[in-house]
């Protein structure tokens, strides 16, 4: 037979409304009973019932996901981290796919937020980076985490962010490459309404100065986060026998440096004898590669994880989850056969 709450009461010797405050993250419970009750819970396997809680009052039990990215590990990543609270919490996920640069986005948000009932928003880029949707959210008085390219001091509203510093990682890789002897080292960008394209950009740029290596303009192509643009990157800065004398390329993800990878051995370029290529994530693609990628791994699991923690300290009033919440990520440097010393 299913257990029920009144099952939960009995076996903890607490009422049902106090185990219905437990289930439901009331703030004011106190720890001895909330640990008697979860221990309950626990000893029980029960599972509430998302339904019938959404039916009871006005509180919801479901927190949407929002999201505008073709990386499928970059997504799948995202939704483990953020369910992964949910199910602690009791909560449902609403997973929402859309187009960032759809003129009615705003109009698309606030309906999916009504239909669905959510207590709150996991927003990723670039859809966090969109001014208007905040606002539109601030009017509605729905409560938001936002997953954004930066630090902690960026952003006036900082208390709702998460962030990725992609500056301080991109400068490292490029640094990384430099110890290498490299000097001629080119960079292929992702999307360029992506706020993280221009954060691993001016992260490169400034390893460039620290270094006194001059910047050239003909190093940097343009693209989107993708395979193919690695392809068309890399070929368009090694064409006619690469005259720059390009060493090293610096890929805006995995995906684009898989790409350029995969260009450089069309032509006949031997890696990294005579090329060495670098990523950005630790996505698959690193590791599907041969030889594997040198990156900066970015546990979007965890960061995504982070986020609900934060949102829910929000929503709910979530027992001390803000304390545990860390609100700046900065991927670190995994170094692979990838790279290597400058040719001479």
């Amino acid at each position: 037979m299913k257990v029920t709450i009144n099952d939960v009461a009995k076996h903890a010797g607490v009422s049902m409304k106090t185990v219905s405050r437990v289930i439901n993250k009331e703030p004011s419970v106190r720890k001895k009973t909330y640990d008697q009750v979860m221990q309950a819970v626990k000893e029980l396997n029960y599972q509430p019932n998302t339904a019938a809680r959404n039916l009871a009052g006005t509180s919801s039990f479901a927190i949407g996901l929002v999201y505008d990215n073709p990386n499928a590990y970059y997504i799948i990543d995202m939704q483990n981290g953020v369910l992964s609270r949910c199910k602690e919490e009791g909560y449902e996920l609403v997973i929402h796919p859309c187009n960032a640069q759809h003129k009615d986005m705003q109009t698309e948000i606030a309906t999916m937020i009504k239909r669905s009932r959510l207590a709150g928003l996991v927003l990723t880029p670039p859809l966090s980076e969109q001014q208007p949707i905040i606002d539109m959210l601030d009017e509605l008085g729905v409560s938001y985490v936002r997953l954004l390219s930066g630090h902690n001091e960026q952003e006036e509203n900082s208390k709702n962010c998460i962030y990725v510093d992609d500056f301080a990682a991109a400068y490292e890789i490029t640094e990384h490459l430099i110890t290498l002897g490299h000097k001629h080292i080119a960079f292929v960008c992702g999307d360029e309404e992506h706020k993280s394209t221009t954060e691993r950009l001016a992260g490169y740029k400034q390893a460039l100065a620290d270094h006194r290596i001059a910047f050239n303009e003909n190093f940097i192509h343009k693209g989107t986060y993708s395979f193919e643009s690695g392809v068309n990157g890399a070929k368009a800065l090694l064409k006619d026998g690469n005259p720059n004398q390009i060493t090293a390329i610096l890929g805006g993800n995995d995906e684009v440096a898989a790409g350029a990878l995969f260009a450089a051995r069309l032509m006949n370029i031997e890696i990294p004898a005579q090329l060495s290529i670098s990523g950005f994530e630790d996505s698959p693609f690193s590791r599907q590669t041969w030889p594997k990628l040198t990156t900066a791994h970015q546990a979007n699991n965890v960061i995504s994880e982070h986020a609900a923690r934060l949102l829910f300290s929000k929503t709910r009033g979530s027992r001390n989850h803000d304390k545990d919440v860390i609100t700046t990520f900065t991927p670190s440097m995994v170094v692979r056969e990838s790279t290597g010393p400058a040719p001479r």
